[in-house]
């Protein structure tokens, strides 16, 4: 078994040990042969709680083994009444590994340094699995790149990284090593049941590929570094054209006719919504929503993807994009002078002293003067309904909504723009433009400002 590891030259590497054959092999390798290049080891062990005594004779085990040759042990114990899967798991250790590689104290009060890195025993076998996994369920090209090195931010605000040291190495290899160096381990006898999706191809598919295609693990291994590479390189030039644009709402990605780059934006977009049960027809339906009428949008997943001038909006609809919200309103006289400072969690404010001599208002914020005297005491604070009328600054009525057209301010942003409103004369538009009904005048009494969001400018 050969494994390169000049590559995590001078870390402290955290071995996640299962007590199984393949972090044994790991930590055993790591200890023999990491002093070549300055790496320190240390081990963490994980009781999932998933196979009772078995799993805690495992981590026994673990703990033994470490014990007797001076190895540094961190130890997680699943207590969360949360019902146990192999994702929950997944995630769980995730979050172990960003306390691990932090300096605490053990409980057996010994001081626990922390680590560079936490590293798993991934294999060669493994990632033909995660391959093949993937592809069968119709996975783009970003999930052909297989296991692959990653970062993840640790408790304390570091990047870590979670790296597979034995990736390239099969199962085969891992054998004969353990097999040579008189390793002992434990077996989990979920392994060697085929009741699981991943078991099955780890179990029977594989084997029968290996006999059909002599080196098929491998020739797949080559195949998903070469998928990291393109994805790679996709990825950075998503960065460099700005494809992905987080906004307040969610994000924007700006119209492009290369179809693997749009495909690749909106994977990242989903990424940030925490999506994951999408389909090819839903991207190639959002990359053709791009030649679609402005206005025109496409909802999947609790999610909704909006044809804007500039590009398609993808975001998950909240309150002021439902019908629900359509009638909240207050009395606009109740906010002048009160300090109050949203309305149905827009932020707004209205002053009657100048804000703009005051120092706590931020460049994103528009401030609009207007005659408070003209405001009747019927006047609402509400959203936009259909009907609105909007006498502009210097004269002329327009319908609001093809107000807000041609300021082209789209359909998303206009949903959640405040009004004043008496009835269905709209008085000022918050953050756009006050009536001509309220400006100041040689008879103004009373001035007053309205702070809120600048969606005329920020769109």
């Amino acid at each position: 078994m050969n494994v390169n590891l000049s590559q995590y030259a001078n870390l402290n590497i955290c071995v996640a040990l299962s007590g199984g054959r393949d972090s044994m092999a790991l930590l055993h390798y790591l200890l023999s042969h990491g002093s070549e290049y300055g790496i320190t080891v240390c081990a963490v062990n994980f009781d999932h709680k998933m196979r009772g005594e078995e799993s805690a004779a495992d981590s026994a085990f673990a703990a033994s083994y470490c014990r007797e040759r001076g190895v540094p042990l961190d130890f997680y114990e699943w207590n969360d009444d949360v019902p146990k899967t192999e994702t929950s798991a997944r995630s769980w250790r995730l979050e172990c590994y960003k306390k691990t590689v932090v300096p605490h104290i053990l409980q057996d009060g010994s001081a626990w340094s922390g680590a560079d890195a936490v590293a798993t025993a991934h294999h060669l076998d493994d990632n033909a699995e995660t391959v093949l996994f993937n592809l069968a369920r119709g996975s783009g090209l970003s999930g052909l790149k297989g296991i692959t090195d990653g970062d993840f931010i640790a408790a304390d605000g570091r990047k870590c990284r979670l790296i597979r040291p034995l990736i390239g190495c099969s199962r085969a290899e891992i054998d004969e090593y353990v097999t040579a160096n008189k390793i002992p381990f434990t077996d989990d006898k979920t392994n060697f049941s085929d009741c699981y999706t991943r078991n099955k191809l780890r179990l029977n598919v594989l084997p029968e590929l290996e006999r059909a295609v002599s080196g098929a693990a491998k020739a797949i291994y080559r195949f998903s570094r070469i998928a990291a590479e393109d994805e790679e390189f996709f990825r950075n030039m998503l960065t460099e054209r700005d494809m992905v644009i987080e906004k307040s709402y969610g994000y924007k990605i700006p119209i492009c006719h290369e179809k693997p780059l749009f495909k690749r934006a909106v994977l990242l977009v989903l990424n940030g919504l925490k999506l994951k049960d999408y389909t090819f027809e839903r991207l190639e339906n959002m990359y053709d929503l791009q030649f679609a009428a402005i206005g025109k949008k496409f909802e999947f997943s609790g999610c909704v993807a909006l044809k804007e001038e500039d590009g398609i909006s993808i975001f998950r609809p909240n309150f002021r994009e439902t019908a629900v919200h359509e009638s909240a309103e207050a009395d606009f006289h109740d906010y002048v002078g009160f300090n109050r400072t949203d309305f149905c969690g827009v932020p707004l404010a209205v002053e009657t002293d100048d804000p703009t001599c005051s120092n706590t208002f931020s460049n994103g914020e528009k401030i609009l003067r207007f005659d408070l005297g003209k405001i009747p005491p019927t006047a609402k604070i509400r959203f936009m309904r259909a009907g609105d009328k909007f006498t502009k600054f210097g004269g002329g009525t327009k319908n609001l909504g093809s107000y807000f057209s041609d300021l082209k301010i789209s359909a998303r942003v206009r949903a959640g723009v405040p009004v004043i409103a008496d009835g269905r004369e709209i008085l000022i538009v918050c953050g756009v433009e006050i009536s001509e009904k309220v400006r100041t005048d040689d008879r103004t009494g009373s001035v007053a400002y309205i702070i809120s969001q600048d969606y005329k400018n920020n769109k």
